[in-house]
């Protein structure tokens, strides 16, 4: 069994299907899935959908590249929904520099608040990070966020950034990149990751892991996933796809 950390059943792609998306899940093994939302229409989505499943988590947060739209109002909305008894996680928030939608201050701003908000809640934060190693680190160490911990969603980095996040209880989550036949560094990173930090998720519909590179990502691929994993750590999948679920259940307390 496996649990999705991360995947994205809110966005438009699955709006004509995501009943059959979340069955195709739960028959290839997928036992939970954390939906994650990150603004004001995929957090509402989010909402309905764990209230609809009773194995479906939701995460609250705004993502930076529309940091610009996120307002103390907003942030008293996501704090609220905290206190739901199915929100499992802060986020995904963090810093995206690819796009240029919202200015860097503006980005680390809005992060910061969200990390304060986590700790203040008591749930775990989920850090998106493109092209932002640097100032991550950096945002992370000085609002102390080893106080809450959380997750490195989808990990890009290299080895001494996961030593550093690891060393800021933060857990190491890996998605479809690492089963790219050119992913070389994240292959050898999830190679040093300790098993009881260790992470799965789709990011789906975004992401799709090889052999459906390109195409629509689903959380059933997840499998696909651990497969990996467990090949590059010279693991069974059964024991990959064990400790996964076990570190998912310790972190979101579920």
């Amino acid at each position: 069994m496996l649990i999705d950390t991360h995947v994205h059943l809110n966005a438009d792609q699955f709006e004509e299907d995501v009943d059959e998306v979340i069955e195709r899940a739960r028959e290839s093994g997928v036992q939970e899935m954390v939906v994650v939302g990150f603004d004001t229409k995929t957090i509402n989505i989010a909402m309905k959908l764990v209230e609809k499943y009773d194995f479906l988590y939701a995460a609250v947060g705004w993502h930076p590249v529309d940091a610009v739209d996120c307002d103390d109002e907003k942030l008293a909305w996501i704090e609220e929904l905290a206190a739901h008894p199915k929100v499992v996680a802060i986020g995904e928030t963090g810093l995206d520099y690819h796009w240029d939608k919202s200015p860097r201050d503006v980005q680390k701003e809005v992060f910061r608040k969200q990390i304060a908000l986590a700790k203040k809640v008591g749930l775990p934060v989920i850090i998106h990070d493109r092209e932002a190693h640097e100032d991550i680190v950096e945002v992370l160490r000085e609002e102390k966020a080893e106080e809450i911990g959380g997750i490195m969603h989808c990990f890009q980095g290299d080895i001494e950034m996961a030593e550093a996040c690891l060393d800021m209880n933060f857990y190491i989550s890996f998605g479809g990149p690492v089963t790219f036949k050119n992913a070389k560094l994240p292959k050898e990173v999830a190679k040093t990751i300790p098993r009881d930090r260790l992470l799965v998720e789709t990011d789906a519909p975004f992401l799709a892991p090889h052999p459906y590179r390109g195409k629509r990502n689903e959380p059933a691929y997840v499998k696909l996933v651990a497969e990996q994993l467990a090949e590059l750590r010279g693991e069974s999948y059964e024991e990959t796809a064990a400790l996964t679920t076990e570190n998912a259940r310790r972190l979101f307390k579920i």
